[in-house]
């Protein structure tokens, strides 16, 4: 190169799956046979009503321009009516929600919409990785709180409460949690709650599984205080089988929402009309089709737990969302040394829980994204190498 890239890229890092699936794919290229277990790459497809919209706009040649940087009002208030149907709340149609590209371009959206050099940041250890590539690009100092088995999970706010927060601005919370499963309750919203009041801290709430293998389904913004202290991201991709379609949304009060707005429209150009016309649709999926999704991946998770009791893991089988979550047997000295011995020699691919930080060190993680046969073929695979 005759240029250096920019600082702000020395601590981050390409993403592991990235580099992973390059590894799988010419693995598959070679001729071995993969099952990849690692992914939550939802392999069902969005309901026909949702594709049938799609078909329907994109027929329409007037429907192939650009489009509003807020997304057109049908989508909006699509998920303000489920918003309120869901978890009781009301959202202004017209600047509490924020259409974006998945909620992994919101977490960057927001980093560059609030943080300046040198504030800090609070990300949960373990957790999902971009809360720290978004923090460090956006030149932000990480600031890692503890989310540990022997507290099921969940902050220690009580701990957390004697320290400094003077020069934190963000908080990432993630419920129900990735990797580890916790779900939502009552007692960590309103705690988080509470100390984003007490520190002068805006939480962003991560909720993109909510309705995947979870019975109690909680926004913090229907929580006192919520509004005025969080942001919450939701997305398309887990629960609409709509990963490759990008569609994500910010959710929360008009003062934080329009200032998001001010990077989004600098960076993007918002929706194809007719993906916009299709999200409104899967929105408004019955409860029935969410039934029959979970019900699919409540048959594949019991496979996974055979999986998981044939290689020694100890988990929590209350777990909520698309993974389950467990730690490695004692024989292997790291989370990799396990994943690597498995795909080496059974082909099966599963995700090492050090890539979610040092306390998912000793932890691995499998998703429901993969049929009941290739999990069976996985299953079967590992009892041969033993």
């Amino acid at each position: 190169m005759i240029i250096q890239p920019a600082g702000r890229l020395a601590d981050t890092k390409e993403y592991y799956f990235s580099l992973k699936l390059k590894e799988i794919s010419k693995m598959n290229q070679q001729g071995i046979d993969v099952v990849n277990l690692g992914i939550g790459n939802p392999d069902l497809p969005p309901s026909e009503a949702t594709i049938n919209a799609l078909i329907k706009s994109a027929q329409n040649p007037r429907n192939h321009g650009y489009q509003s940087y807020v997304g057109i009002k049908e989508f909006r208030q699509a998920f303000a009516d489920k918003y309120k149907s869901l978890y009781g709340v009301d959202l202004n149609v017209d600047t509490e929600i924020l259409p974006l590209l998945g909620s992994k371009e919101a977490i960057m959206h927001i980093a560059l919409t609030f943080l300046d050099h040198g504030d800090e940041v609070l990300v949960p250890n373990p957790g999902y990785p971009t809360y720290t590539s978004a923090t460090r690009i956006a030149g932000a100092v990480v600031r890692h709180y503890d989310l540990l088995e022997k507290n099921s999970y969940y902050p220690d706010f009580e701990k957390m409460d004697k320290e400094d927060y003077s020069k934190v601005k963000l908080m990432f919370l993630n419920y129900p949690n990735m990797p580890t499963g916790a779900p939502a309750t009552d007692e960590v919203f309103k705690k988080a709650i509470a100390f984003a009041q007490k520190h002068k801290v805006l939480i962003v709430h991560d909720n993109p599984y909510s309705s995947i293998l979870n019975h109690n389904q909680l926004s913090i913004l229907a929580y006192p205080g919520g509004r005025e202290v969080a942001l919450e991201l939701n997305s398309m991709s887990k629960s609409h089988n709509m990963a490759g379609w990008r569609v994500g949304l910010v959710v929360g009060a008009a003062e934080y929402v329009q200032n998001i707005l001010k990077v989004k429209s600098n960076i993007d150009s918002g929706h194809f009309l007719p993906i916009q016309h299709a999200a409104a649709e899967a929105v408004r999926n019955t409860p029935e089709w969410h039934k029959e999704q979970n019900a699919i991946y409540e048959r594949r998770r019991e496979v996974i737990w055979e999986i998981m009791d044939y290689v020694g893991s100890v988990y929590n089988k209350q777990q909520v969302g698309m993974f389950m979550w467990g730690r490695i047997p004692s024989r292997f000295k790291t989370s990799e040394e396990f994943t690597e011995h498995y795909l080496q020699k059974a082909h099966v691919f599963m995700t090492p829980g050090f890539i979610f930080g040092s306390n998912g060190e000793g932890y691995l993680r499998i998703s429901v994204c993969t049929t009941e046969e290739r999990l069976k073929e996985a299953l079967k695979r590992i009892k041969e190498v033993g």
